[in-house]
């Protein structure tokens, strides 16, 4: 399968008006991707309707999110569920960020329809990082039945080596993302304890024109693998 697995929707600040769910779905087939994930920042509110458009489009779609820790490390959460969902974002709402959103500095934060329409705004703030620390989220990841992969560890703002120096040892990750396929030995080297982890290879488009192309396939027994590791 062909896979993008971190693309967000015009809900995450950064993201541009243009990522609504029709407009992500028809990027996606158009570059013959199999496998999509939207993570959008702190947020799960736009993944019903991400889930339905990409069923009516016959793309396999798995449930995202990005989330920012308090130490401002990004941690990309896989969910195969609907419900694991709504107990998440239900967790994420606890411990938000009371700030409300002020577009005019961090971006629109758009919430859309079936028809790519808008139908609302979310109010909170979902640039700010949340109350709680890298170990909780992925301890409340896994108690959701997700999967916690370590979001663009080299060469962006908010990966964990650019926030820490450093990956912590027996940190309970399922996977790394990586930017460029060429950085995978280099990971593997610095990082042993971790060289048996999936590495992802994904956009983490906030535009359309950033969606991955099918490059970076996973195999069925790979992404069933994934799932099943502890």
């Amino acid at each position: 399968m062909n896979y993008d697995l971190h693309i967000h929707s015009g809900l995450s600040p950064c993201a541009e008006d243009e990522m609504s769910p029709n407009n992500i779905v028809r990027m996606a087939k158009l570059n013959q991707l199999d496998l999509i994930a939207v993570c959008d920042h702190n947020s799960l509110k736009q993944q019903a309707i991400l889930a339905h458009v990409a069923k009516m489009a016959h793309l396999n779609y798995l449930y995202g999110l990005e989330l920012q820790s308090i130490e401002e490390v990004h941690i990309l959460a896989y969910f195969k569920h609907q419900d694991e969902c709504q107990k998440m974002q239900a967790w994420l709402q606890s411990v938000q960020s009371d700030q409300v959103n002020k577009p005019e500095y961090f971006g629109n934060q758009n919430l859309y329809g079936i028809e790519d329409e808008i139908i609302g705004y979310e109010e909170v703030a979902l640039i700010h990082s949340l109350n709680a620390n890298l170990d909780e989220c992925i301890t409340v990841i896994h108690q959701n039945h997700g999967k916690a992969v370590l979001a663009h560890i080299y060469d962006r703002r908010n990966g964990i080596i650019e926030q820490l120096g450093f990956i912590p040892s027996q940190l309970n990750i399922d996977g790394i993302e990586l930017n460029q396929v060429k950085d995978i030995e280099r990971f593997k080297l610095e990082y042993p304890q971790y060289s048996e982890l999936p590495c992802f290879i994904n956009s983490d488009a906030h535009r359309l024109s950033e969606i991955k192309e099918c490059a970076y396939p996973i195999s069925t027994s790979e992404y069933e693998a994934f799932w099943r590791s502890s």
